[in-house]
């Protein structure tokens, strides 16, 4: 067998090191005339990710109903991430920015993995869950695209309709997309979060907190200004 992903052991913090390093690398390259090529490999690189990821789990025989669709909040992060590195939209600055922060970089910090290194699986998950957060501070911070008035608000009602819409096919195919059905076997946020199925209803307040604490000190530079 072989070995099993476990937390905080030494492929973990590396790859934790590795990304911490990255988005220095990042942020120095933001002020060179290397800026707009490393933007677009990192974007480029998260919307790979899906397609890639679809070959290596149909070759490894884990694709299935909760692989095989880009459902998850993290998979939304990943696509808005490279759409924001590549167009500087506003919107998927912002859904990178909140999607990223307040649930992906949760993803890097206590995965839901089984696969250990060298398992190409082990890698595109840690691309994903280190890239995402790397480019949601990357674009409020080297790119100066601050979430505008009323993100708050707009990304909390995405998030719910696409909480719905992940509802709706879970109970279609038996999946659990967001973990709606059933809370991740590593330790979690989720944890802290009650019983099913009311964690689901914490996980939206838990939602608007985040969201709210990451918006002011956008709002208290905007009152500043």
């Amino acid at each position: 067998m072989p070995p099993a992903f476990h937390p905080y052991g030494p492929s973990h913090k590396a790859v934790l090191a590795i990304t911490l390093a990255l988005f220095i690398v990042m942020l120095l390259l933001s002020r060179t005339r290397w800026a707009k090529l490393s933007q677009r490999v990192l974007g480029t690189t998260l919307l790979a990710l899906y397609p890639v990821g679809m070959v290596v789990h149909a070759w490894y025989g884990s694709l299935t109903v909760l692989t095989a669709l880009p459902l998850q909040f993290c998979d939304i992060a990943t696509l808005a991430g490279g759409i924001a590195l590549w167009t500087r939209r506003p919107f998927f600055c912002e859904v990178v920015y909140f999607f990223g922060i307040a649930g992906t970089l949760q993803g890097l910090l206590t995965p839901a993995l089984v696969y250990e290194f060298p398992d190409p699986r082990f890698i595109l998950f840690f691309i994903m869950h280190g890239g995402v957060p790397i480019t949601a501070f990357y674009v409020v911070t080297a790119m100066g695209v601050s979430p505008r008035p009323g993100a708050v608000l707009r990304i909390l009602t995405f998030s719910v309709a696409w909480y719905a819409v992940i509802a709706v096919v879970n109970y279609a195919l038996g999946a659990n997309y967001a973990f709606q059905c059933s809370k991740p076997v590593q330790a979690s946020l989720f944890d802290q979060l009650g019983p099913w199925p009311w964690y689901n209803f914490s996980t939206i307040g838990l939602g608007l907190v985040f969201y709210t604490l990451l918006y002011l000190p956008f709002a208290f530079l905007k009152a500043r200004d």
